[in-house]
């Protein structure tokens, strides 16, 4: 049995469980720990059973929890070296260092701290505490203090309640230790876009979609036969992703705007460039596009995403894929979702 739960899809945080009889992945953590934890108990989910949190790019909408749900629940970070790199400077801006100079200093505390322990203990485990305390910690992140929360580059927003929850529970963390790296977490595990691997029994294939993140990845899950694509922030659709969405059993696509609303709306200039650039987000005639001329139709679901609040609404993001998909009529109905920003998503299960 394969199961997909999206906690929340939006501009104020975008996060989502995929799973197998054996193993359970977090992908994105963009709510606070505090609420990631409440909506995957509220949709039966367990977070204590999760193995591990997958990140597709550094974007505050699709990390903010990430630290802090991974040092409760003592579990890797999946990543890529790139988009770990610009967390870590995105964390740290005070430092104005390179990363280089980051993870030099960083095994260099590491290896005192070794020492200093493996003095205590004695000479017999030395020099393999030190290796392991250096591979462990010195790739690590943490979360961040409240100077470091802010919005999503896609919205350009005032901060709100579930930022200053997180901020909270940052410093909170923080205060608890006062000498943490605000960039460590118990483990990080780095992948690159093209390069398949797993996490327990779930394989999983990322790649390369067209933002403006360091790194940004989408990705297709397989696990007893069933395949999962996550294909969200994206400005355009371009011939590796349409591949890549070939043949899913799920397909959870982005439909952030509506152009004439987000041309009317509130942004400024500057931000409505952005998300309708080529590295922004795919809008509901664009998804609509994809789904009528490129799309194989071989979903039994089809999740919309990423919705955004002020520029769209779920009316006009469910219209524009029915029109696209009024040929393939086993996709409408309860087979074409549309995932919300303030609840979970009904399970799917396959």
């Amino acid at each position: 049995m394969v199961r997909m739960t999206v906690l929340a899809s939006g501009s104020k945080g975008n996060s989502t469980i995929v799973s197998s009889a054996t193993t359970r992945i977090l992908v994105d953590a963009g709510l606070s720990c505090r609420e990631l934890m409440k909506r995957m108990r509220a949709a039966g989910e367990q977070p204590e059973a999760l193995d591990a949190i997958l990140i597709t790019h550094e974007h505050q909408d699709h990390v903010q929890g990430m630290a802090v749900t991974a040092r409760k629940l003592g579990i890797p970070v999946y990543l890529t070296e790139p988009t770990h790199r610009a967390w870590v400077r995105w964390m740290t801006p005070q430092k104005r260092i390179t990363y280089a100079e980051w993870l030099e200093q960083r095994r260099a505390s590491v290896q005192r701290s070794a020492f200093s322990v493996q003095e205590k203990q004695g000479a017999g485990s030395r020099e393999q505490g030190a290796e392991d305390g250096v591979r462990r910690s010195a790739l690590g992140v943490q979360e961040c203090d409240l100077a470091s929360v802010r919005c999503s580059a896609d919205v350009g927003a005032e901060p709100d309640p579930e930022e200053k929850a997180a901020a909270e529970e940052a410093i909170t963390e923080a205060a608890k230790e006062p000498q943490r790296d605000p960039a460590a977490l118990p483990a990080v595990e780095y992948f690159r876009a093209g390069s398949g691997f797993r996490i327990g029994d779930i394989a999983i294939t990322p790649f390369t979609i067209p933002h403006d993140a360091a790194d940004p990845v989408g990705f297709v899950f397989e696990a007893d036969g069933v395949r999962i694509a996550i294909a969200t922030d994206l400005g355009y659709m371009p011939s590796n992703v349409s591949v890549q969405l070939r043949g899913c059993d799920v397909l959870m696509l982005e439909s952030n705007h509506d152009v004439d609303m987000l041309r009317d709306g509130p942004y400024p200039w500057s931000v409505k460039q952005r998300v309708m650039s080529r590295v922004g987000h795919l809008s509901n005639d664009a998804a609509a596009e994809f789904l009528a001329r490129s799309y194989d139709g071989g979903a039994a679901y089809v999740v919309l995403a990423h919705l955004s609040e002020n520029n769209n609404l779920p009316e006009l993001a469910r219209i524009s894929a029915e029109r696209a998909l009024r040929d393939r009529m086993s996709l409408l109905a309860n087979h074409l979702l549309l995932a919300e920003q303030d609840r979970p998503l009904e399970a799917i299960v396959l």
